[in-house]
């Protein structure tokens, strides 16, 4: 294997039958205490030798394609290159690439070898700057690919245009996970000079992957696009388990607040349609009671949809598969337009609202969609009004504030939620972290990572991408993080970032120092002076 520190692009072709490089854990990035001696970390998993016999395991140990089998014969090996040129010469196509091609054109064309992305980078810096997490690594081994196979010169002169690549199976592999080594949080694009978006090629390589080759990592595609198409939820929840969920969380909010709430449900005509993260309704239910909560005290014309795709706000398509990712959107738009509702108001989840609001435009004409809003500014407003009798002191404890990168780098939305949490927190108790907003670090659960966990993934998100968040945790509370004393409660108002953040508190035992994660619209309830009992969990139990 090469030293990651020491691989080029050029290397990508080479030793094939082994792992290419490797994460080396004595390089990874220093962390703050309580984790500032690496006997603190979590263990390291490398891949079995099971895995690698069976998967394609052969750029860094590390698997998450948890389809992609190793071919068996010279004839699958030979299809999976064939079929990968092919999704290459569609995606430089700019007719049935039309919506990117400008932007990756740019970004194929203009990039200066600066680095400056390279120093946004959590996933780099985190892992000890291993060169094949570069940003850059991935555009130019793809760069060589196109110079080779689509150009006059590459196909004359390979050696003397930088285009000298062999393009094997291996690398076509290779090239497939590392673009999920990425979290798709466009840092990189924000801070380059040009502003070229090297995460673009990244979510290119994923779409030929799926488009092309059929391939991509199952909780994603098979337990997440397509199995929300077939039930309307990538939960599997259906209507009817649906109704019954919603039922319960009421009659257990009834129970907690003493107060009862009926959420409504296929309100015709309703002024909004509000759309949760299904996962929400298994995984944290506090969050769309507290939601129920809040928009029936502000007396807000709103409902909730039964229809097919109409209660989940997920859209994992817009990861890896525009086909799919159009799919999901339509339907979702179709749900509200049969309920007759003025807008479709959603809740938290990050990558929902760059789906619904942003990406889908792309989709279908304006005149045909309804007007699709972030809860936060609503949310914002009725608290800055003195719709809810607050008192600050019920949330008696620290806070820091998680910018989810898909609705604050993506969408610009940064100060409804500060606002919301000065007027609910005690003065002094709302620690920001540094940078923040739209400079901000992506969890790194994004873009599919935070429910993947085949195999070692989970130890790459725990140990490698989430470790830039976390070392921001830790700088944000200062000495308090390791005082067990200490209550510390991590505002992340987006589901794919709670999930990281709950394998990440657990991966490295952050419970024995008193780290609680969850939303926002919970910490607004608890502050409410209408409830006798603290809503949060953690504050019930002392």
């Amino acid at each position: 294997m090469i030293d990651g520190r020491k691989i080029g692009p050029r290397d990508i072709d080479k030793l094939p039958g082994e792992q290419l490089t490797f994460i080396d854990t004595k390089n990874l990035m220093p962390l703050p205490a309580p984790f500032d001696n690496p006997d603190t970390w979590p263990k390291w998993q490398e891949a079995k030798p099971e895995w690698k016999e069976k998967y394609a395991a052969n750029l860094d140990g590390i698997i998450g394609i948890d389809c992609f089998e190793t071919p068996k014969t010279k004839e699958e090996q030979d299809e999976l290159v064939r079929k990968f040129l092919s999704g290459v010469e569609k995606m430089l196509s700019a007719e049935s690439n039309k919506g990117i091609i400008q932007c990756l054109n740019l970004s194929m064309e203009y990039c200066a070898k600066c680095n400056t992305c390279a120093n946004a980078c959590h996933i780099f810096e985190a892992s000890g700057y291993n060169e094949i997490y570069r940003p850059t690594y991935r555009a130019e081994v793809l760069r060589m690919i196109v110079k080779k196979y689509f150009t006059k010169s590459g196909k004359l002169m390979a050696k003397f245009v930088g285009a000298d690549i062999d393009l094997t199976w291996e690398v076509v592999a290779r090239l497939g996970e590392s673009a999920y080594r990425c979290n798709l949080c466009r840092r990189c694009n924000q801070t380059c000079p040009l502003a070229l978006d090297n995460s673009l090629f990244a979510k290119e390589i994923r779409k030929i992957f799926s488009q092309e080759m059929g391939i991509a990592p199952k909780p994603i595609f098979e337990k997440g696009d397509m199995l929300q198409l077939k039930t309307g939820s990538s939960t599997g929840v259906t209507k009817a388990a649906f109704l019954d969920t919603v039922e319960f969380l009421d009659e257990d909010c009834a129970d907690l607040t003493g107060y009862e709430y009926t959420t409504p449900i296929d309100k015709k005509g309703a002024d909004i349609l509000l759309i949760h993260n299904a996962g929400e309704f298994m995984a944290w239910p506090e969050n769309p009671m507290a939601f129920t909560i809040l928009f029936e005290e502000a007396g807000l014309d709103w409902t909730l949809s039964s229809d097919l795709m109409g209660y989940d706000n997920v859209n994992y398509g817009i990861w890896h598969d525009d086909m799919l990712a159009k799919k999901i959107a339509v339907a979702q738009n179709e749900a509200a337009k049969k309920l007759g509702v003025q807008r479709i108001v959603i809740a938290e989840c990050g990558h929902a609202h760059k789906a619904a609001a942003v990406v889908a435009d792309r989709f279908y004409p304006g005149k045909d969609r309804v007007p699709v809003q972030s809860f936060l500014p609503l949310l914002r407003d009725l608290v800055m009004k003195g719709t809810y009798d607050l008192d600050p002191s019920r949330n008696n404890f620290l806070t820091t504030l998680h910018d989810p990168c898909n609705y604050v780098r993506q969408m610009g939305i940064v100060k409804p939620q500060r606002d919301i949490l000065n007027a609910v927190m005690p003065k002094g108790n709302f620690h920001e972290m540094e940078p923040h907003g739209v400079n901000n670090y992506c969890c790194g659960g994004g873009s599919g990572f935070a429910i993947m966990n085949s195999m070692n993934f989970s130890y790459f998100r725990n140990n490698v991408s989430a470790r830039k968040k976390l070392s921001q945790i830790l700088n944000a509370f200062g000495e308090a993080s390791a005082d067990p004393s200490v209550i510390k409660y991590i505002t992340a108002p987006c589901s794919n970032c709670k999930g990281t953040m709950r394998d990440l508190l657990e991966a490295w035992h952050m419970a024995d120092y008193n780290f609680y994660y969850g939303g926002l619209v919970e910490l607004v309830v608890n502050a409410m002076t209408k409830f006798d009992e603290p809503f949060l969990e953690f504050l019930r139990d002392e």
